[in-house]
């Protein structure tokens, strides 16, 4: 199952445990403020509504982080944008534990955003391009595992703080320790070497300036506008769940902050195997019909999850069904996106596409918290995860297909639009 990884010669590896280390301290970073909704909601009196926008404003700003990295990832390399994109999310996770307003904690997390933004837009474009065709969706897809790894360390370690110290403290403590993945800044810059692909095209383009609209001028409009229609419905989703779970756990289920945890676990689990579930799919199946088959099991599975009159027993097991297809959905998006353009904008496309994306998909968790004004949060919940599931599958079908695409040559087709693939 895992030959695709032997395969890998010592750079790609380097590079695959770089990013897949990214990917997972980004998750440690964006999910303590997930675990802390709870704690906030009853510290601050914040409404639900609030806890909405709070983590909608992270997911605007991290479009804008990166599209911004992805355009200068484009100028002055992935492997140094990517360092200072780490940097920048540690630095404010750390500030938002002194923040102590609704507002002065909405600004850290906004800043956070950007940085988290950038730091997986970046990450996705090195690893595309150092990897072979051949196994692209399998590598890629398979850091969405360091994405649940990094949540699981999460709620281990603030399960253990929040047990351990009063909860107006123990919040505190958690965004603090956003500051360690800054470390991980130390080990990329001394063994992580720029994509070979990047250096070529950059060494024999005379013009390195790139404008931030290169991405909607005519070859690549449509290609950009379904993309970001896809992962609007993919983040849509899945950021309902992620952002809403451990408060639907404990605040409709009444469950304790132990028993939160290890249904989280549970949700975790699932994470971790969908990233190669959709790996394997997409590289033996393509991408579109993964995204389609997946998001339509994602839409019943929620829809029972969250609307069904289940026991605890049923929403446990199920709990690892949804994580498996979350992150089933989530890890293709990758390799699609860096497979649909070429080199030279293809930073700026990664960052604005996928971040896009989660900037429109955030006001998903958003209508969760003003539709739980008027009924139940599992409900509320339910209707938008579900709604998001649909559009995943309207936007694949009107996307081309890429597996196996030698990303080198993209450069050579950039100026003939994209064809429609058949099913």
């Amino acid at each position: 199952m895992f030959q695709w990884f032997t395969s890998l010669n010592k750079v790609e590896k380097r590079t695959f445990w770089a990013c897949f280390s990214g990917w997972g301290l980004d998750a440690m970073d964006t999910q303590m403020y997930a675990l802390s909704i709870p704690t906030l909601i009853a510290l601050w009196g914040m409404t639900k509504g609030q806890a909405g926008i709070l983590g909608t404003t992270v997911l605007i700003m991290a479009a804008l982080g990166g599209w911004i990295a992805g355009i200068l990832s484009d100028r002055y390399g992935r492997v140094r944008i990517l360092q200072v994109t780490i940097a920048w999310f540690s630095l404010f996770t750390f500030l938002s534990a002194f923040t102590d307003s609704f507002w002065q904690l909405m600004i850290t997390r906004g800043l956070q955003g950007i940085g988290f933004g950038g730091e997986w837009a970046v990450g996705a474009v090195l690893i595309s391009e150092t990897i072979n065709p051949r196994t692209r969706g399998r590598v890629v897809g398979a850091l969405q595992a360091g994405w649940a790894i990094g949540y699981g360390i999460t709620v281990i370690i603030s399960t253990i703080i929040f047990n351990s110290f009063p909860a107006d403290t123990a919040w505190r403590i958690l965004f603090a320790l956003g500051l360690l993945p800054a470390l991980l800044v130390l080990w990329i810059r001394r063994h992580i070497q720029e994509a070979p692909l990047y250096k070529k095209e950059h060494a024999n383009v005379q013009d390195q300036s790139n404008s931030i609209w290169d991405v909607f001028s005519s070859p690549y409009r449509a290609t950009t506008l379904k993309a970001i229609l896809l992962t609007f419905g993919i983040y849509g989703g899945n950021y309902v769940m992620i952002t809403w779970l451990p408060a639907y756990l404990k605040l409709a289920l009444h469950l304790s902050i132990t028993n939160v945890g290890g249904y989280l676990a549970i949700n975790i689990l699932g994470s971790f195997a969908g990233a190669f579930l959709n790996g394997w799919m997409a590289d033996a199946l393509g991408r579109r019909k993964t995204f389609m088959i997946i998001a339509c099991c994602q839409a019943l599975a929620v829809g029972i999850y969250t609307l069904a009159p289940i026991n605890l027993t049923v929403t446990l097991l199920l709990g690892f069904v949804l994580g498996t297809l979350q992150s089933g959905t989530a890890a293709g998006t990758g390799a699609f996106i860096a497979e649909l353009f070429p080199t030279r904008v293809r930073g700026s496309a990664q960052g604005l596409c996928g971040n896009a994306g989660r900037a429109l998909g955030a006001v998903m968790p958003t209508m969760v918290g003003l539709l739980s004004v008027n009924m139940d949060l599992g409900p509320a919940m339910g209707i938008c995860a579900c709604a998001s599931y649909v559009i995943v599958v309207l936007a694949a079908m009107m996307l081309p297909e890429t597996r196996g695409r030698d990303l080198s040559q993209i450069v050579m087709d950039e100026n003939r639009p994209a064809e429609r693939a058949k099913i």
